[in-house]
């Protein structure tokens, strides 16, 4: 399904976006790392793809997050450093693949074992940053 480029639809997103993240933030401590890093994925895929919506362009879903992050620096200045938040939450493991599936870890290891040592709580407040300087973009529109 095609999104129509328009603030109400970016509006749509970043609600979504926020709600993924509360969902991280229930997981915290109890013992699943890897869902609190796909759900704050998932939270951030969304506010990104908001503040594409929201420049009036149609989102066409090429590059991942760290290629609309670097799309999305180039072309909104305000919005400089999103970048290396974004990888800073990548090195701690945030993925929407090596956190669900076996086979992007070494047998016998699963994905509910593969995050032991993942600071949940930094993960959550760079992901609530990374939230807010979207939403506050968005909002500037």
């Amino acid at each position: 399904m095609a999104l129509t480029p328009s603030i109400p639809e970016a509006l749509r997103w970043l609600c979504q976006a926020t709600s993924d993240l509360q969902a991280a933030h229930n997981d915290v401590r109890h013992c699943c790392p890897n869902w609190v890093l796909f759900k704050v994925h998932q939270a951030l895929e969304k506010a990104l793809v908001a503040a594409v919506l929201c420049r009036g362009e149609a989102f066409e879903g090429h590059g991942g997050l760290m290629g609309m992050a670097q799309r999305l620096e180039v072309e909104e200045p305000e919005l400089r450093g999103l970048v290396l938040d974004l990888q800073w939450l990548c090195d701690c493991g945030m993925d929407s693949k090596a956190t669900q599936y076996p086979s992007y870890h070494p047998f016998p290891m699963t994905p509910s074992e593969a995050f032991p040592s993942v600071d949940e709580e930094e993960v959550l407040k760079q992901a609530q940053k990374v939230l807010v300087t979207l939403k506050n973009h968005v909002g500037r529109k």
